[in-house]
């Protein structure tokens, strides 16, 4: 028989059971059981269960409770540890007595000029580190763009002093200074300052311009950039090593009226269009401006359909839909107007003709003026003048009314890289410093004198070494190639010029092909004009961020490189001229993709597919731009720009 006697195991599982959560009939029945626990549980529990609207009001008082002491207790916490941090971080510094090297205060004069040559620094000898690297191989470099970020980025601390000459005291995230243009992102989210990007290699900075290049006497001459009222000074500033990236400028292709366009390649570009812009709509909302004027105030011009002018003129279309409309006049809305000419047949003739299309169909659906296959032939204060080809052939002339033009057709030389290429007479390049495949000046010192990004081009010429190419590769010295000997030559030529290696895939058809005498062997003139035809077929390298940061990071590794291996170097004999080509292979080019804002759309070109849409687009240009900032804080400012834009909308405010 069953005891009549609950268990203890029972008794224990009730008293942790969910009893007092039953109902009142629930207890009814179990006042029945044969269990007297059960039952005297049963009964003291029935009359005192609270009702469940009761319960759960009590449940929820309970949890938000807990929420508010928690967030209570967590806004203690976050205050108290900034407290500490500012306690520690704010602290007063002894700063009496700095040991600064006396040639640092009083520099000996010297060079062509008879300037001031300043070997020694403010800060050379500040700390034991700064001290030592004082006497290291000096390394200057001429710009703070993304190819001299991408140098100092992979330096290794310890090699060289490492010294800055920019006229700016930071760099610029470029790609997105169109939506900077707009107030879409805040200027501070795209600037880093250069001092913290080189204190990883304790470099210093000194913001000047560069103005010319002794070579014979290794010294750069600079002009200092000084505050308003304070005169500028000249200096020269010593070197082992000089890389020139100062980028470049845009070409005018002999256009005139271009004091009256806007650039888009520096931050102040970016303010004064975004001034400008504001200063239109506003102008135009005065119920003084006519009707014609307000139609001149609200046209917008972007003169070229490259990634800067369609962004741009993206941006200005997004600005007007999601921002200007809301706020401003309504009759502004039926006057406004954007115009993109280019001279291509198409926008974004360097991507793919999908994207191209595309590109073109978004901007049509926004009524974005396109004008293609035209060329500007002057620009007025009130007007743009351009001409286009009908399709009878007859040129026709037209005009756009406008207060706003943008500049962006192509690149010229830096004034900085015009002189230098001046000084040396195989220089032949009209926008860019040629280089070979080391990224060395031509003409200049080997081993002392590159030039990176913008400011350089791989050169392409391969006849040029001609002679050189037949003393390597002509074993038995008849004057002629023949076949193997010509495999010889085409490793050589890929070796030195590695952009060629596309046009030398099939070597045994080039060799039938110009072996126009048929006797299996190629002679000079065959030869000469086989290079050529080769070199006119290879596609210099973009004039793009993405190129100029390959090309930085490949010679911060092979500096570091040649600093890290002098002593075998000096052991075997080789000197600054032969290091290079020790160390490292030439550079080369990986291209990871182009990509473009269109307007709440993004259009990426990753060379064997394309990709384009919407939203999902956009998000993914954003994150892409996003992993390319150099510093947390710009990633940090950047996010809360998105954000901001994406709440309240763009700041129209005139500043």
């Amino acid at each position: 028989m069953l005891r009549r006697t609950v268990p203890a195991t029972i008794r224990l599982g009730l008293q942790r059971s969910a009893l007092y959560r039953l109902p009142p009939q629930t207890y009814a029945r179990l006042s029945l059981t044969r269990y007297p626990t059960v039952r005297t549980y049963a009964a003291t529990n029935t009359s005192t269960e609270a009702p469940p609207l009761f319960r759960r009001f009590r449940t929820f008082a309970r949890y938000t409770f807990y929420l508010a002491g928690s967030t209570l207790v967590g806004c203690f916490v976050l205050t108290g540890a900034i407290f500490l941090h500012d306690a520690f971080t704010y602290q007063e510094r002894n700063v009496d007595r700095v040991p600064v090297a006396p040639r640092a205060l009083a520099p000996e004069r010297g060079g062509p000029k008879n300037l001031p040559i300043v070997s020694r620094l403010l800060s050379d000898y500040e700390d034991e580190e700064n001290r030592a690297l004082s006497d290291k191989p000096h390394l200057v470099i001429v710009g703070g763009g993304w190819g001299a970020v991408g140098v100092i980025d992979k330096l290794n601390p310890g090699e060289y002093h490492v010294t800055v000459i920019s006229p700016e005291t930071y760099t610029t995230f470029t790609p997105l200074l169109p939506s900077a243009a707009v107030g879409t992102v805040s200027i501070r989210s795209l600037v880093e300052p250069l001092r913290k990007i080189l204190a990883r290699v304790h470099g210093h900075l000194i913001n000047a311009r560069a103005v010319d290049l002794v070579m014979s006497e290794r010294l750069v001459e600079v002009e200092t950039v000084v505050p308003a009222g304070t005169q500028p000074t000249r200096m020269y500033i010593p070197y082992d090593k000089v890389i020139i990236a100062v980028g470049s400028t845009s070409s005018t292709h002999g256009v005139p009226g271009l004091e009256h366009c806007y650039q888009l390649k520096t931050v102040g570009d970016a303010q004064a269009i975004r001034k400008r812009v504001i200063d239109n709509f506003e102008a135009a909302s005065l119920p003084t401006t006519s009707p014609e004027e307000r139609k001149r105030l609200l046209s917008f011009v972007v003169c070229g359909g490259g990634p800067t002018g369609v962004e741009t003129a993206a941006e200005i279309y997004d600005l007007c839909q999601e921002d200007i409309f809301n706020y401003f006049p309504k009759i502004c809305r039926k006057d406004i107007s954007i115009h993109v000419i280019q001279s291509r047949e198409h926008i974004l003739n360097t991507y793919s003709e999908a994207i191209s299309k595309y590109a073109e169909d978004k901007f049509l659906h926004d009524h974005i003026d396109l004008v293609t296959s035209a060329r500007v032939a002057s620009v007025e204060p009130d007007k743009v003048v351009y001409t286009k080809k009908t399709a009878d052939g007859k040129v026709e002339t037209h005009e756009i009314p406008t207060n706003f033009v943008l500049w962006s057709t192509g690149i010229a030389m830096n004034p900085f890289s015009k002189r230098v290429s001046d000084l040396l007479p195989n220089q032949v390049h009209k926008k860019a410093i040629e280089v070979d495949a080391h990224l060395r000046v031509k003409g200049a010192p080997l081993g002392t004198v590159y030039a990176i990004g913008d400011a350089s081009t791989i050169e392409t010429s391969i006849v040029s070494y001609l002679l050189e190419l037949v003393d390597e590769a002509d074993k038995n010295k008849d004057g002629k190639i023949d076949f193997e000997e010509w495999e010889i030559m085409v490793s050589r030529i890929k070796k030195r010029i590695p952009m060629a290696e596309g046009q030398l895939q099939k070597v045994r058809e080039l060799f039938d092909l110009y072996d126009s005498d048929a006797d299996n062997s190629l002679n000079l003139n065959e030869l000469a004009v086989l290079l050529q035809e080769i070199g006119h077929k290879i596609t210099a390298l973009p004039a793009t961020a993405q190129v100029a940061s390959q090309q930085g990071k490949y010679l911060g590794k092979k500096l570091s490189k040649v600093a890290e291996r002098s002593p075998v170097l000096q052991a075997n004999g080789i000197g600054p001229e032969g290091a290079d080509e020790f160390v490292a292979q030439p550079f080369r080019y990986f291209h990871l993709g182009s990509l473009a804002y269109i307007g709440n759309a993004a259009v990426f070109d990753l060379g064997r597919f394309s990709f384009m849409g919407g939203l999902a687009a956009m998000y993914a240009w954003r994150s892409v731009y996003w992993s390319e900032q150099v510093s947390m804080r710009t990633r940090a400012l950047l996010m809360i720009d998105w954000v901001v834009r994406g709440i309240w909308g763009r700041d129209l405010s005139r500043l």
